[in-house]
């Protein structure tokens, strides 16, 4: 059987230039190329491939996420980049947006230029 060991992620966009500056500039993903398809970023050795498409409904749940280390950190720098935190209602959040989840885990949300969310995690 042939192995499945190497993901490839997948994000939607209507407006690739926006898409490109957000994943670029606010998230520091390092841009490969554009394949007329997918704008294809580098994370990591994953590769991110933010489809062109005409209409979508974003999906109303963290379609992609990166687990960082220092997430207090994490979430003061991108919002100084101009990333704003999502808020939910029922969520008990902390003043920078992030939630903390009884087994430990903490968890901050925003959203791409097209209406994706994203999430940051630290977990224990």
């Amino acid at each position: 059987m042939a192995k499945l060991n190497k993901i490839v992620a997948f994000v939607a966009t209507r407006n690739a230039d926006k898409a490109k500056l957000f994943y670029a500039d606010k998230l520091g993903l390092r841009f490969l190329n554009d394949d007329g398809f997918a704008l294809v970023f580098d994370i990591a050795g994953t590769m991110l491939r933010i489809a062109r498409v005409k209409e979508f409904t974003p999906f109303p749940f963290t379609v992609l996420g990166w687990e960082v280390e220092a997430i207090e950190q994490t979430v003061a720098d991108l919002g100084a980049k101009g990333v704003a935190f999502e808020r939910f209602p029922g969520l008990r959040q902390d003043p920078l947006g992030i939630w903390a989840a009884p087994g430990g885990a903490k968890v901050a949300w925003f959203k791409d230029p097209d209406g994706n969310v994203l999430s940051v995690s630290q977990h224990t």
